[in-house]
């Protein structure tokens, strides 16, 4: 058989003690009175009272008594044997009663708790009626009320605590699900963050890296015939690698990019054909449609990059004569389109990104321009050249804007 049930429901420690002061100022005054009173019993009933403290001083400090049904039973069988003794001594006994009371509730199980505070508060009617030497009706209410108050007081109290406890346990998942719920979206940050520097890296260093290449493997060829063509293509090289180290200072530090620095995203545009026009083999012209608008700085940036990323891709796998760059703005849409003469391709039977042979490209284009609610299309047929084209919306970009924005 089991003994040890679970643990009564904790009290604090102002309850606990405020229940050791009454029982120990019940037990003093019974013995003051029967001293008070020279009553005949004097010397039994104050060494049952004080017995009984004894016992009841006890209970406390024994853990078995705080965790064990049956030791809280026995040990509540040895004080309500005192009691009962000091009752048949003397009438006021019975107001010890109250105090077992919640005692009995508190260490003992529901049933078995109600029997005893039954059987209790029927030996304190009986005492005290024999006492009297008659039964009375306030007899019978007075210890039967204060049974009935101990009931609900002690019950009531285990139901706020468990209901605390409820909450405590509810808020504690609350707490674990709302730490869990950041560290993933955390996680999706970093996800998020990754894929980002991987576009802006394939966009920016990637590409000027592989310009810088391009160039130096021209001046390679030059040598040792026409070291003026090598050494233009050298300083072309020396100003890419200049311009690919400001797009990685302005990475690190999330600005904008150099290029917008300080003109429009048609100027920006402009000078990325002149530069590309000087220093590969291939003519890319710019053309603008339509009346400039202000852009965020983020669809500035979005347009600014996929024009940079198309034109890398034409340059290293096109072998293409032209390109032309067109920025248009068409009343509720603001686009970019880069047209080229080279061998096209099969939009259809692209590969798989390679990540590790710098195939981010159209994935990357994609990324970006459906973070800004607009549409890619890239139109090519084998032999007859490439035709990619961006199209964002301006109304979206005007919601976009934070308020109070000049």
């Amino acid at each position: 058989m089991n003994t040890t049930a679970p643990t009564p429901v904790p009290t604090t420690r102002a309850l606990a003690w405020c229940l050791h002061v009454l029982v120990v100022a019940l037990l003093t005054l019974t013995a003051a009175r029967a001293v008070a009173g020279h009553h005949p019993h004097t010397v039994l009933i104050t060494a049952t009272a004080a017995a009984c403290a004894v016992i009841y001083a006890v209970g406390p400090v024994l853990p078995r008594v705080r965790h064990s049904r049956r030791a809280a039973a026995l040990w509540l069988a040895a004080v309500g044997a005192c009691w009962l003794v000091l009752l048949a001594l003397t009438a006021d006994g019975v107001w010890a009663a109250f105090p077992l009371y919640f005692l009995q509730l508190h260490l003992l199980s529901r049933r078995p708790a109600l029997t005893a505070v039954a059987v209790t508060a029927v030996a304190a009617i009986a005492g005290f009626a024999a006492h009297q030497g008659s039964l009375g009706a306030a007899m019978v209410i007075g210890p039967a009320l204060g049974a009935a108050v101990a009931v609900a007081v002690v019950w009531g109290y285990e139901a706020l605590y468990r209901e605390s406890e409820q909450r405590r346990r509810l808020i504690e998942e609350l707490t674990a699900t709302r730490a869990d719920l950041a560290t993933a979206q955390h996680a999706a940050g970093v996800l998020a963050e990754r894929e980002r520097l991987a576009r802006e890296i394939h966009d920016t260093l990637a590409q000027g890296l592989s310009s810088i290449q391009l160039l130096l493997r021209a001046a390679e060829r030059s040598l040792p015939h026409t070291p003026e063509t090598a050494a233009r293509h050298v300083g072309q090289a020396r100003q890419a690698a200049v311009d690919s180290l400001a797009e990685a200072r302005r990475f690190v530090a999330a600005l904008a990019p150099p290029a917008l620095e300080g003109t429009t995203l048609a100027g920006a545009l402009e000078r990325l054909c002149a530069t590309t026009g000087t220093r590969h083999r291939i003519t890319a012209r710019f053309h603008l449609a339509g009346e400039p608008v202000p852009l965020p700085t983020a669809h500035e940036v979005a347009l600014l990059r996929v024009a940079q990323s198309a034109l890398a891709n034409t340059v290293h796998h096109a072998a293409a004569a032209t390109a032309d760059v067109t920025l248009s703005y068409l009343g509720g849409h603001v686009a970019v389109d880069i047209a080229d003469d080279g061998r096209g391709f099969d939009p259809d039977r692209l590969p798989a990104p390679d990540p590790e042979a710098g195939g981010f490209g159209l994935a990357a284009m994609r990324a970006r321009v459906r973070a800004l609610d607009g549409i890619l299309t890239v139109e090519s047929v084998p032999g007859h050249g490439t035709t990619l084209t961006v199209r964002l919306p301006l109304t979206t970009l005007r919601e976009r804007e934070p308020e109070g924005r000049p």
